[in-house]
């Protein structure tokens, strides 16, 4: 008896691919970026390939996105010491063999120029999702210390290139994990207390700290000059303060509803010094004002917030762990550079996700972001 089958068409073939995205995450990004666009053809007028460019590494990072959310957080736990060591050898590589631009010796040279502390972004918390998943159950403060270790071998690395703003946001990633872990507020505390006490001293003695020939220890000249110049940017407002004095007044200027797309003085006369990456968001304020500042601060709330409830509801210990600490991390990206430009924080080179230029920082949110779509599919699979 012969029976026949109908064969299955492309769309069948295919539709399994597709099933399981979270649909609200998608279109969070589609609309952060969509601003990033309209925001970079204006500010990136002297320059007619930036927004082209841009929208290009958008593509890529899509790209991306799709391929790694394919991959299932068990096989992403697989991943996780592998990449994290190979990470860790490219950065020791990069201390003995880097080009050295600018001072920094950040990159290196494999026939590609790539730099290796983009990769410890991702790397750092995949590691601690995949130790802590190991010692699930038993975990003791002991296993806190190795956590913790593991963290700041990337860390110091990125540190001594220099690189104070990687540095932070690999730290800052590794951290929401180890919190996330049940590290006990006891610990915590005594750290915060300690960084506000250092605060504390630092503006009450500003006179005396930031004299010229005064070492910081653990710092680099140009690093204590950047937190001397946050506290009074007026002693050098043609030098070192340049950069937070104008991108406060392009803040100032845009006033509620902004001065208009392609309207802004600050932006178009060339004021905002890296308007197209770190000061982007002063060139994006001057323009859109409070009101589309509201409206961006509000899609990356709705972006994290969406990254949480996926961690929330992820069915593994390693899964939510990687979840959160990806999700708090475009927190940390939002809210230092917003805090850097608004003249709240000091200036260091981190990107606004989706809206400052660069194809590295673009393709590293398309791999986090497509983490985050692979685990909430293996959530949709599970409660199928």
């Amino acid at each position: 008896m012969n029976v026949a089958f109908d064969k299955p068409s492309p769309w069948q073939r295919i539709q399994p691919v597709f099933q399981g995205f979270d649909l609200p995450l998608v279109f969070i990004v589609a609309f952060l970026c969509g601003l990033g666009l309209v925001n970079m053809y204006s500010v990136g007028f002297d320059n007619g390939s930036r927004f082209f460019d841009q929208a290009r590494n958008m593509l890529l990072a899509a790209g991306v996105l799709f391929l790694v959310a394919q991959v299932p957080p068990q096989r992403l736990m697989a991943l996780a010491v592998p990449v994290y060591t190979v990470g860790v050898l490219l950065l020791v590589a990069t201390a003995l063999f880097g080009l050295t631009k600018k001072g920094a010796t950040r990159w290196l040279n494999l026939g590609l120029v790539i730099q290796p502390s983009e990769v410890m972004k991702i790397a750092a918390p995949l590691m601690l999702a995949w130790w802590f998943q190991r010692r699930e159950g038993q975990l003791r403060p002991l296993d806190f210390a190795v956590a913790c270790g593991l963290l700041l071998v990337p860390v110091a690395l990125v540190l001594k290139q220099p690189d104070l703003g990687t540095s932070l946001l690999v730290l800052s990633s590794g951290l929401y994990v180890i919190f996330f872990a049940g590290l006990n507020w006891r610990l915590i505390l005594p750290v915060l207390l300690a960084g506000a006490i250092g605060i504390t001293l630092i503006v009450s003695y500003q006179g005396d700290l930031c004299q010229p020939g005064v070492k910081w220890v653990g710092l680099h000249d140009y690093q204590k000059n950047r937190v001397c110049t946050l506290l009074d940017p007026t002693t050098d407002p043609l030098g070192k303060g340049f950069h937070i004095i104008q991108g406060m007044i392009a803040i100032g200027s845009g006033g509620v509803t902004g001065k208009g797309f392609m309207q802004g003085t600050q932006t178009h006369l060339e004021f905002i010094p890296e308007r197209t990456t770190d000061f982007v968001f002063a060139a994006y304020s001057e323009e859109h004002g409070l009101v589309g500042n509201l409206l961006l601060m509000a899609g990356f709330l709705a972006l994290i917030f969406r990254g949480l409830v996926i961690a929330a509801q992820a069915p593994t210990l390693f899964s939510r762990l990687l979840a959160g600490s990806l999700s708090l991390s475009f927190f940390t990206y939002a809210f230092v550079n917003m805090g850097m430009v608004s003249g709240i924080l000091p200036v260091v080179g981190v990107p606004l996700p989706f809206i400052s230029y660069g194809g590295t920082a673009m393709v590293t949110l398309g791999l986090a972001l497509g983490m985050l779509m692979s685990i909430a599919k293996s959530r949709g699979l599970m409660q199928r």
